[in-house]
This record gives C-alpha cells, structure tokens and sequence, in this order.
C-alpha cells in the first residue's frame, strides 16, 4: 500500500538514509518526516492561547473601562503576533529553508545569543512552564467545582451557599494529567489539540451567549468609559487591580515559550517553516482576538462593575445550569489538552539532560514494549520508559500539591502573564531577530526595536507588582487545604 517507514538512528539516517530515497520518510535534519501543517499549528496555538485566560477577561476589562480594555487587547495581540513573526524567523539559522533548525525556543536562544542570556532564558521558560501547569490545574478544579455548585444552586437556590472544597478536584485533573503525560513528545498530541481547541471554542461561545442573553434581560449595557470606580475600590486598589488586569490579558496572549516546539512540528519547506508558521499566527492570534473581544466585552456589559473574576464559574450566570456543565466540562477538557501543549518542552529538556548526563542507565534510556490490545492497535506497543513515567508523574504530583496551596484564579494568571510576558514574548525574540537578520546598532528598525521592548518591559513590571498585591491581599484570609468556594 504505502511506504513504511522505521525509526533510525541519527548516523543511520545521515549517512545511510541521507537526503536521497530515505527523504521519503525523513527530514533534512535525520529525523523522522515532520507532517505538521498551517491548521496543525494554528491548532496547537489556539489550544495553548484560548485557555482559561478567556474567562478572567470580563474582570480584567471591568478594571479597565470601556476605553482602555478593549484598546489594551488590541496592543496585546498586536505585540503578540509582531514578536511571533520575528521568533519564526529563527526556527532556522542562516537560511530560511535550508539553515540548521533550533528545535526549542532554548536552542534558539542559544544559537543567537550567549553566556547568561541563555542561562536566564532556560530558567524563565521552564518556571513559567511550570507556573502555567499549576495555573490550569487550579482552572480546571475551579470549573469541576463549578458543575457541582451550579447542580447545588439548582437545587438548593440560589440563597445556599453551596461551599465546597477545591481540593478532591485538584487531584481528579491530577491523575488525568499522570496518564496524559505520558504521551512521549510533541508529535503525538495532535490530536488533543485539536481536541482542546474546539473545546476552547465551545465554551467561548456559551460565555458569550450567556452574555448576550444578560445583556437582553439587562435592557442594556452595564459598564462605564473607566472601569470600576474609586467610590467602589480605595484609590489604591484601583491602581492595583488596572495592573493585574494587564497581567491577565497578557498572560491570555502568551504562548510565545511554545512557539518554536510548535514550528519544529511543520513538515519540511518549501514553503519555509517561517512563512508556514506567521500564517499560522496571523489566524490563530485573528481568532482568539475575535473570541477576547466578544467574551471579555459581553462579560462586562452583562455584569458591568461587577463583572466575576472568572465568567463561567464566578457565579453571575446560576441557569440553565445544564449549559453552565457543558461549558465548564469544555474548560476541563480543554485544559487537560493545553497542560500538555505547554508541559511538552520541559519534559522533553530533563529526558534528553538525564539521558546526556547518564546515557549508559537502563533507568534513563532503556525502554519497555507494552502491548496495546485496544482494537485496531494488534501487534503494536508502547514503549513504555521507566524515567520518563517516574519525572513525569513526579512533576504532575508537585504541581497539584502547589495548586492546593495557592488556589488564586485571578491573581495566579495575573502574575505569570506578567513574568513571561516581557522577556519570553518580546526581549528575547527582539534581540534574536537583531543578531539573526545583523540589524545595525542604531538604525530605525533597531531602536523601533528596543522601544517595543523598553515599553513592554514597564508594563510587565507594574503587572507583576499588581498581582503581588492581590496575593498578599488574598492571603491574609486564605487556609491552605480548607478554604472552599
């Protein structure tokens, strides 16, 4: 029927295989055929993108205003999609079609920059990958929470409490996470992006609907030109609570960190990997800007001031409580998929440090063939790694535990928009983007450049502080393991 095609060895398929017959099953690099495409990328973006960011930006434009919120969106996903195509451009060094591939946004770093920048950039990444995980995972027990509360509500009314505790939730997505984790790489989750993504589509939508229907029982649009007002907040928390708004928004446009693993899916040129991917972030960074602006905009003008800090499990919607089920199943869904998306490029750093540091461990590097007797799976196996299901599971284990501790939806996201935003978004594709194209020191283009990063910068630094504040402020009555919702 078709050409099979078998694992090789790097040698194997550079010396033997070489760039003749064998480039039917593998790249010019040796590895196996990437098959990734515009939509597949796009897929992967939109899936690491509409999170749960969505949902806290009905809040985020409530701190705002009419004026500024949506204005700030804009500048996001402008800057968002700017900084995307100049880190395309270095997927390859050199030429764009035939230049050696950086296959993660370190080997990037590391191929354009040196010294402590790389060091800098690795540990960045890899905390704000791990802050992400903890993020989702509170998301995702926060919307189980939900189903439970609406049922409650539904039953009991509205006037129950209906508290319950986050926790049983947190190790239910936890356990999911174990067994999705072990997905060996980035090729093989195609499917749950897709998965992912059009979950992230559904309860978008069933957000904006319910906020479409608010605003028609409303007889008109709640909100005013600046936001929530001074007589409702002290002067201060109004400052504080504009800042974080920004920390939330940005942290809804960042996925900058996965850009490269993302790229390093799509099949060989021509056309160049580059022009592939900026086509990929001209649609996703379109859609998800479209789906912002409608969600974040009719969350506000439903709830107006009192917008809730997360749409669909703040509570301003109580009926249909089935529809309020179904779209925070899609949350979960959808952040079981996005958890992976962003999880992959660490698990796959520590599994090749570990098999660099120790490449004669049976631990590390052996591997064990378990049989798949699901139908249509006969004769095929798993090769199961006795490292890779320890770190993982360790992984997925630590972060749950965080997440039971510091269960802040909106304050969380906030600060971990903040703290990638800047350096992971802008600095390091701006100066990658100046070495590989040798953009010359003080010419338009390089202090247009620098002044992107420079006011980026500012931003990242008042969010940050704005969502320090709010888990200060959150602390100060928080009971780890015991507060409920």
């Amino acid at each position: 029927m078709g050409e099979h095609c078998y694992p090789a060895t790097m040698e194997e398929s550079s010396i033997e295989l070489g760039h003749t017959a064998a480039s039917k099953c593998y790249d010019d690099d040796g590895r196996l055929k990437r098959t990734g495409t515009m939509w597949t990328a796009s897929a992967h973006i939109i899936t690491a993108v509409i999170g749960s960011g969505v949902l806290s930006l009905a809040w985020a434009i409530a701190q705002l205003g009419w004026v500024a919120g949506p204005a700030v969106m804009l500048l996001f996903s402008f800057v968002t999609y700017y900084t995307s195509a100049l880190l395309a451009d270095c997927y390859r060094s050199g030429d764009p079609c035939t230049g050696k591939r950086n296959y993660t946004y370190m080997d990037a770093v590391n191929a354009n920059l040196s010294g402590i920048k790389v060091q800098l950039c690795g540990f960045l990444q890899y905390a704000n990958i791990v802050g992400v995980a903890i993020g989702y995972t509170i998301a995702a027990s926060i919307s189980m929470l939900a189903i439970k509360r609406a049922n409650c509500f539904h039953v009991e009314g509205h006037g129950d409490p209906c508290n319950i505790s986050s926790t049983p939730y947190m190790i239910i997505f936890g356990v999911a996470e174990i067994f999705f984790s072990q997905i060996p790489d980035f090729d093989q989750i195609s499917w749950l992006s897709i998965l992912a993504a059009v979950m992230s589509f559904t309860y978008s939508t069933i957000g904006l609907g319910l906020g479409i229907v608010q605003v028609v029982a409303n007889k008109g649009v709640q909100g005013s030109l600046t936001g929530i007002s001074v007589g409702a907040v002290t002067p201060l928390d109004k400052v504080w609570r504009s800042l974080q708004a920004f920390g939330d928004i940005a942290f809804a446009y960042s996925y900058s960190l996965i850009l490269i693993e993302i790229q390093d899916t799509i099949r060989a040129p021509p056309p160049s990997e580059s022009k592939v991917m900026r086509r990929a972030t001209i649609v996703s960074v379109a859609v998800t800007t479209l789906f912002y602006m409608l969600c974040g905009c009719m969350g506000y003008a439903a709830f107006g001031d009192n917008a809730p800090g997360n749409l669909l499990t703040g509570f301003g919607f109580y009926e249909p409580f089935w529809l309020l089920d179904v779209a925070n199943a899609a949350i979960v869904v959808h952040l079981v998929g996005a958890y992976q998306v962003y999880c992959q490029p660490l698990f796959a750093f520590v599994e090749k440090w570990a098999q660099q540091r120790w490449p004669k461990s049976s631990y590390i590097t052996g591997e064990v063939d378990v049989p798949l007797s699901l139908a249509g799976a006969a004769g095929r196996c798993y090769k199961l790694n006795l490292f890779r299901l320890t770190w993982r599971t360790a992984f997925v284990v630590a972060t749950t535990v965080v997440s039971m501790l510091l269960p802040f939806f909106n304050d969380v996201v906030g600060l971990l928009g903040a703290l990638g935003f800047w350096p992971l978004t802008v600095y390091f594709p701006v100066e990658m983007y100046i070495v590989q194209k040798k953009v010359p020191r003080w010419s338009t283009l390089w202090v247009c450049l620098q002044l992107l990063s420079l006011g980026c910068l500012i931003i990242t630094v008042a969010s940050a502080a704005g969502s320090v504040a709010g888990i200060i402020s959150d602390l100060k009555v928080y009971k780890p393991f015991v507060t409920t919702y």
